[in-house]
C-alpha cells in the first residue's frame, strides 16, 4: 500500500508538471498541420535533440513560465519533435534543421513564416512569438503576401533570411524590395552584409543602393574593403565565365582580357589571385593554390595573421617546395608573434620539420602540446609530431 501511495504521488506530480508548461500536441506532423489550418493558427515547433543542453534548459526554465505557456497555448498549435528520431528526421531534412533547439513557426500548409534557434530568455522568447503571430501569416503564405506587394521591412527581412538558402532568387527579389524601402535610412553592419550577399553584378538593383550609399557603407567597413567588394561585383561575371567547370581551372587570359577594362590591371590581378586562394583548396588543386597564394600574400604585412595562418596550414599539409615552405614559415611566425596558441605553434612546428629545422620544430611542438593540455584541448597532433622528431 505504501509503495502504491508513492507511485500515486509521482503520477500526480508528473500530471501537474505536464500542465505547468506549453501544451504540446501528441499527434503526427500531418495531424498537427491539419489542426492549425482548421483553427487558423500557426504551428510553433520546438525542434530538439535529447542530448542538447540548451534544449533541456528551455524545457526546464522557459516553457513552464506563466507568461510563456499562456501566450503560446492561446495563440499556437504547439508541437515538439526529436530531430534524430522517427518523424523528426524527416522534418529536420525537409526544413534544414541543423542547430538545436530550433524554433519554427509555420502555417497550416507547412510553410515556415519565421524561425530562430538557441536558448532564449523569457522576453526574447515572447517577443519572437508575438512577431510571428501576425494575422497575415494565418491566411496567406509568405510568397502570396510578397506577390501582393507586402513591403513591411520586418516581414521582408524575415522572408529574406528564410529563403536565403532554399530559394536564393526569391530571397534576392525580396532583398531588392527591402533595400528600396530602406534606402533613405541608415544601414546596420548586418544589413550591409545582406546587401552584399544579394548583390552579384552591376546590373542588380542592390548595386545601385551599394554605390549610392558608398560613404555610409565605407564608414562601416573601411574604404579599402568597400573597394574590394566593388571590384568583386564588377568582375564577378568575368570570373564565373573564366572558370572551366570540367577542369576547375581559371583561364587567366580570358579573365585579364575582360577584367582589366573594368577595374585596371593591378585590381584585376589581385582579384584573380584572391579568387584562386578561395577556390583551389576547395577543389583540391593545391599546385595552383600554391602559385596563387605566393602572389596574393607576397606582401604579408597587408593581411591579418589569422588569414596567413590558414594559408600556412594548407602549405604545411600539401606543399613540398622548400622556398614556398619558407614563405609559409613567415606567415605562421606572424600569428605566433601576436599570441601563442596550440594551433599556430603546431603549424609552425610542422613547417619547421618540413624544412629540416628539427630543433625549432621540437621546441614549438612541445609548446603546442603544453598549451593544448593546459587548455583542455586535444594534443594528439603535437604529440605525434614530437614522436616523429625523435
Amino acid at each position: 500500500m505504501k509503495k502504491l501511495f508513492s507511485l500515486l504521488i509521482v503520477f500526480i506530480s508528473l500530471s501537474v508538471f505536464s500542465q505547468e508548461s506549453i501544451n504540446f500536441e501528441k499527434g503526427t506532423f500531418k495531424e498537427i498541420l491539419a489542426k492549425a489550418k482548421k483553427e487558423k493558427k500557426l504551428v510553433f515547433m520546438d525542434a530538439f535533440a535529447v542530448w542538447c543542453g540548451p534544449c533541456k534548459l528551455m524545457e526546464k526554465n522557459i516553457f513552464p513560465l506563466a507568461s510563456v505557456k499562456e501566450y503560446y497555448n492561446a495563440n499556437f498549435i504547439n508541437a515538439r519533435f526529436d530531430m534524430e528520431k522517427g518523424e523528426g528526421r524527416e522534418i529536420a531534412a525537409k526544413y534544414g534543421v541543423r542547430s538545436y533547439p530550433s524554433f519554427l513557426f509555420m502555417n497550416g500548409d507547412g510553410e515556415v513564416v519565421m524561425n530562430s534557434y538557441g536558448y532564449m530568455g523569457e522576453q526574447a522568447f515572447l517577443a519572437m512569438a508575438k512577431e510571428a503571430n501576425n494575422p497575415k501569416f494565418r491566411t496567406a503564405s509568405n510568397k502570396e503576401l510578397f506577390e501582393k506587394g507586402e513591403s513591411d521591412p520586418e516581414f521582408l527581412l524575415n522572408m529574406m533570411r528564410l529563403y536565403a538558402d532554399s530559394d536564393y532568387e526569391l530571397a534576392k527579389k525580396v532583398s531588392e524590395r527591402y533595400f528600396n524601402v530602406k534606402k533613405n535610412e541608415s544601414f546596420t553592419k548586418d544589413e550591409v552584409g545582406l546587401l552584399l550577399y544579394f548583390t552579384k553584378s552591376t546590373t542588380d538593383p542592390n548595386y545601385q543602393i551599394f554605390t549610392a550609399k558608398k560613404n555610409e557603407i565605407a564608414a562601416l567597413m573601411s574604404e579599402e574593403i568597400y573597394n574590394q567588394f566593388d571590384t568583386n561585383i564588377k568582375i564577378s561575371k568575368v570570373l564565373e565565365n573564366s572558370l572551366d567547370q570540367k577542369t576547375g581551372i581559371i583561364n587567366d587570359d580570358y579573365f585579364y582580357k575582360n577584367a582589366i577594362p573594368l577595374v585596371g590591371k593591378d585590381e584585376a590581378e589581385t582579384a584573380l589571385n584572391r579568387m584562386k586562394v578561395i577556390l583551389y583548396p576547395n577543389l583540391g588543386n593545391f599546385t595552383e593554390y600554391e602559385k596563387a597564394a605566393l602572389k596574393y600574400y607576397s606582401n604579408a604585412d597587408n593581411f591579418d595573421p589569422e588569414e596567413l595562418l590558414k594559408a600556412a596550414w594548407i602549405f604545411s599539409e600539401h606543399v613540398s617546395n622548400p622556398s614556398s615552405l619558407k614563405k609559409a614559415e613567415e606567415w605562421a611566425e606572424k600569428s605566433v608573434m601576436r599570441s601563442e596558441n596550440p594551433e599556430n605553434t603546431y603549424i609552425l612546428a610542422k613547417l619547421y620539420s618540413k624544412t629540416g629545422k628539427k630543433d625549432n620544430a621540437k621546441s614549438y611542438a612541445e609548446i603546442s602540446k603544453k598549451l593544448a593540455e593546459s587548455q583542455g584541448k586535444d594534443a594528439t597532433l603535437a604529440d605525434k609530431l614530437l614522436q616523429n622528431l625523435k
